[in-house]
Parts: C-alpha cells; sequence; structure tokens
C-alpha cells in the first residue's frame, strides 16, 4: 500500500504577520523596533524549512535569537586597572548622570525659559553649575570633546595668524590624530619655539609678534619626558601679551594631591590663561564633552564663531555634565582613591569563592589612563588566573575586560563597583567551563 507524502515543510511554516502578532514578539517588536524581529523570524522559519525545528517553535526560536538590545555596543566589566580607558569608553558615568541623560532623552528645556516661553540659552544649567565650582573662570563653554575646545580655540583666536607652541608639547592624542594637523585644520599657522626637552620663556620671546593670534600650552598627557628638560609655566607666558590657550587635557578642576603633576582648571586660570580646554570624560568623571574655560571677552568670542555651532554638546551631554557636577562623586574617582587593602580583601573573597587552586591574589598596580598622569601607578590587587582565561572571559555574554601580564590573566577590581563582585566570581567560573 503506498505511503502517503509527507507534507510539504513550505505549508507549514508559519505566516510571518501571524508570528509578528503573538503578544510576546509584538512586546519585543515595541523594545527592538521592527526590522530586527522580523530578521528574528524569518531565521526561526528558514530553521522549519530545513526540519531543525518544529513550526509550534518558531516563536520561540524567534525570542530566543533575539539581542538584548538594539545597540550592538555590549556592557563590559572593567577589570584592566585602567581607570579611564578609552577602548571602554572612558568614565563611567555616574547613577545621578545615568538618570539626567534618561531625563534629558525626551523633549527638555535645552534653549526654551519655562517662565517666559521665550528662547533662552542652551545648557544654562550646565555652565552655571561649573562657574559655582570654578569661581576662578569668568565664563564657560561646553562643546562635544576636548579637540574640539582646543580646535574653536585656535580658530576664534588665531585664524589667518600664528599659534606659538613649544616643540616639546606637539602631541599626538590618539588614533593617529596629531597636534600640528588640527592646528592646520583651523587655518591657523604653527610657529613651533625651543626643543622637545628644553623651552625656554626667550623662545617664546623671539617668536612673539603682531602676527601671534595666541600662545598655546598643551599638557603631555600621554608620555613623560625626564631628565635635562625645561618647560615655561603659564603665568611667564601670559607676560608675553598674546592671549594664552592651556590645554590641560584630562579634565582635572583643582589640584590633587594623588596627581600632583597634573595641571588643573582653577591654578591655570588663576595664573592668568585667557581660556583653559579639557576633557569632561576623563578625570572630570562626566560624558564626552570639551570644557571652555576662562575671561568673559575670549569665551564668548569662541561662542560667538560659527564654528562653535557644529561642536556644540547635545541636550543628553548637557544634562549628564550637569548631574556630573552637582551630583555625588563620579565612579573615576572611587577607583582612582580605591584603598588598597579594600582591594585586597576583595580579591581574596572573589579567590576563594573559585575551585581550590585555580587563583591567588597578587599585587598590581593600576593606572589612571586616558592620556592622563602619565607615569604614575595605584597601588593594588588583582585575582590571577591562567592566560587563557583572559579571551574566555571577553567572549562571555557580560564580557569582563582583564590584562594579561607576564603569562597570567590579571582580573583587578579597582574599576568594578564592589556590588558586582559575586558577578566576576561568576563570570570565572563559567570562562573555565
Amino acid at each position: 500500500m503506498p505511503q502517503p507524502h509527507p507534507p510539504d515543510a513550505r505549508r507549514l511554516v508559519p505566516r510571518t504577520d501571524a508570528v509578528l502578532a503573538k503578544p510576546a514578539v509584538a512586546q519585543a517588536i515595541s523594545r527592538l523596533g521592527r526590522d530586527i524581529v522580523r530578521s528574528a523570524v524569518q531565521v526561526a522559519q528558514e530553521q522549519v524549512r530545513a526540519g531543525r525545528i518544529g513550526p509550534d517553535d518558531v516563536v520561540d526560536a524567534t525570542l530566543a535569537a533575539l539581542p538584548q538590545r538594539s545597540t550592538t555596543l555590549t556592557p563590559v566589566l572593567n577589570a584592566t586597572g585602567v581607570v579611564v580607558h578609552t577602548n571602554l569608553g572612558r568614565a563611567p558615568l555616574s547613577a545621578a548622570a545615568v538618570e539626567a541623560v534618561v531625563a534629558a532623552a525626551g523633549t527638555v528645556d535645552v534653549e526654551l525659559d519655562l517662565a517666559t516661553g521665550q528662547r533662552s540659552a542652551r545648557g544654562r544649567g550646565t555652565t552655571a553649575a561649573l562657574l559655582e565650582l570654578l569661581p576662578e573662570a569668568e565664563a564657560a563653554l561646553v562643546v562635544n570633546n576636548g579637540a574640539a575646545a582646543l580646535v574653536l580655540a585656535t580658530t576664534a583666536l588665531a585664524a589667518g595668524r600664528e599659534v606659538v607652541v613649544s616643540r616639546g608639547e606637539m602631541v599626538e592624542i590618539g588614533d593617529g590624530f596629531r597636534l600640528p594637523d588640527l592646528i592646520a585644520s583651523t587655518g591657523a599657522r604653527l610657529r613651533e619655539v625651543g626643543t622637545t626637552n628644553r623651552t625656554t620663556l626667550a623662545d617664546y620671546e623671539s617668536a612673539v609678534g603682531p602676527d601671534t593670534g595666541c600662545i598655546l600650552k598643551v599638557h603631555p598627557g600621554n608620555f613623560r619626558v625626564e631628565g635635562f628638560t625645561s618647560a615655561v609655566p603659564v603665568a611667564q607666558l601670559v607676560a608675553l601679551g598674546p592671549p594664552v590657550v592651556h590645554d590641560i587635557g584630562s579634565g582635572l578642576l583643582r589640584p590633587h594631591p594623588l596627581l600632583p603633576d597634573e595641571p588643573d582648571a582653577a591654578r591655570s586660570l588663576a595664573d592668568g590663561a585667557a581660556v583653559v580646554t579639557c576633557s569632561g570624560d576623563k578625570l572630570f568623571g562626566g560624558p564626552q564633552a570639551g570644557l571652555v574655560l576662562g575671561r568673559a571677552d575670549p569665551v564668548t568670542r569662541l561662542r560667538r564663531h560659527p564654528l562653535a555651532r557644529a561642536v556644540r554638546a547635545d541636550k543628553t551631554t548637557l544634562a549628564a555634565l550637569e548631574a556630573t557636577l552637582r551630583g555625588p562623586r563620579a565612579p573615576v574617582w572611587d577607583a582612582l582613591e580605591a584603598d588598597p587593602a579594600v582591594l585586597r580583601a576583595r580579591c581574596e573573597a572573589v579567590a576563594a569563592s573559585l575551585p581550590g587552586g585555580l587563583a591567588s591574589v597578587v599585587p598590581a598596580d593600576g593606572v589612571v589612563g586616558g592620556g592622563g598622569a602619565p607615569g604614575r601607578t595605584l597601588p593594588g590587587w588583582a585575582v590571577a588566573l591562567p592566560e587563557s582565561y583572559a579571551v574566555s572571559l571577553r567572549q562571555l555574554a557580560r564580557p569582563v575586560l582583564a590584562r594579561v601580564e607576564r603569562g597570567r590573566c590579571l582580573v583587578d577590581l579597582r574599576c568594578i563597583p564592589a556590588d558586582a563582585d559575586q558577578l566576576v566570581a561568576r563570570a570565572i567560573s563559567d570562562a573555565g567551563r
């Protein structure tokens, strides 16, 4: 007796619109968007056609294949010991700053005075907070990053004229971007003075003239020159006449005993700098931003320059920056000032939760990172694992980025909140399977 032919698998595949209408799938659409979910449905339908799953499994297969979020950016636990890690987005935001970003994500009064209904100054709350915290500045401006702040300053003050700068401060800021190229893009001409290791006041004096737009002093934050060296402080440069633009880089607003060699905005302004520029996402501890601080006249000149419109900060940046200024201490400083004894106890607790003989606790120095305080080490401890764990930890659903040193994988808890230690321990266990 002839056997009946099996039904054509293509006839059993649920219709796309029917799957998309399922409540669980519709909820995923509201979270991730229709295109991402539709693609997952189509993959599940192909699995039915290939006979790998049944028609009734399409919804479950679709939901299982969906990403956790609609961005490809993945949250990472920073166990490198590098506090301001450029490849991990530099400074993590405080809870207050995250809340501010969420609040600003909708429609907000970024350029509106609710009392009058009229247009108002953009980011007025953020600049007010900056000036309250740093009264040495007469005016402040926020742009989208530190390089933009520097480019805006030299463009507004010296386009078509000369920018006098020491050869020892002709830095490369990362990813191949070099100071000479940035300045050249503004239409200004660089006038280099001194040598790589020594620049004197006389070098500046011989270069300053009627064609000088500004004197630029740049903190070489990602390298250090030692030995037979000299540099000219801001106070002496100010006496030469042209406005002094001081790029301090890392965003330290006031002197800190932990970082004695790092320039700060308050001291530079007190010494007479016309404009101080820096980043908001390094030692400042906030979102990516560029800060312009200084005397009222030059900062107003920068604010009114056409380039300022192209580099202005968006509403979420302004909100996060203000929350960083007004809110609790930024996580960057918790990591920088972490007590080595506390770090050791945390590492010992993590190591003790792992199978015997797998982990040990070893001394491990952290660093500031992000072009700040080169050569400055931060004493601490780390959980030492076999070197192979570095790759396994990085490939978890919630990656843990450790560092490899002397044939060992070092998991440094300095930049990880204490309440996430158990998560790290579980990640190490999962990585060993």
